[in-house]
């Protein structure tokens, strides 16, 4: 049980350091070796839990996926709308890319045009976008001839480039910009943005 739990820290402070040096760094810069002293790990415990670079990438994207989902169950209960899930979702993604590394390096990872298989996060986001936004249109929330796919698009290209900015500088973006994209999108998007008026992207 004690080794099980050394290895499951050793897992960890490898994740984290990994998503510290992806952030700071990019995928191509970033080295093994740099990201185990960085953990405080020998190079061997590293190559115990992960093979290669390519695999503590999939790993922080995993990592990083399942903080939002997280973080989408606990927001799910008290939106009164898929639509309202929506705004109130990339709202917070602007507070998590200023807060958590893991999920500031996860997006970065998805878009980094030095990987190969760097896809998987961007492309699960916008899987979860455009089901909220079908969800909005079979509940009668989208305005006529609104597309969810071409809307979803738009979405997830601002929330990511969003995330991209926190991950190049946490201080030129803040979940105020998701508002303010918002107050321009939701009069050509719902067919009630009124009810939207005021509302709070950080709702406790």
């Amino acid at each position: 049980m004690v080794k099980q739990l050394r290895a499951a820290r050793t897992r960890q402070a490898l994740v984290h350091a990994a998503a510290e040096t992806f952030a700071d760094d990019g995928y191509a810069l970033s080295s093994l070796p740099a990201i185990s002293r960085r953990a405080g790990v020998s190079a061997g415990a590293l190559h115990f839990h992960f093979p290669n670079k390519d695999a503590l990438a999939v790993e922080v994207e995993g990592a990083a996926r399942r903080s939002i989902e997280r973080m989408v169950a606990d927001r799910r209960p008290s939106a009164a709308s898929a639509l309202h899930l929506l705004i109130t979702v990339t709202g917070d993604l602007l507070v998590m890319a200023t807060t958590d590394v893991v999920v500031r390096a996860g997006f970065k990872l998805s878009v980094d045009p030095s990987r190969k298989n760097g896809a998987g996060f961007a492309c699960w986001w916008r899987t979860w976008v455009r089901e909220q936004l079908l969800r909005a249109q079979h509940q009668g929330e989208l305005a006529e001839g609104v597309s969810p796919d071409r809307v979803a698009a738009v979405v997830v290209a601002a929330t990511v480039g969003f995330e991209v900015l926190c991950a190049a500088g946490c201080d030129r973006i803040s979940p105020q910009h998701a508002e303010h994209f918002w107050t321009l999108m939701l009069p050509q998007l719902t067919a009630h943005s009124g009810e939207f008026a005021g509302l709070a992207l950080s709702d406790s």
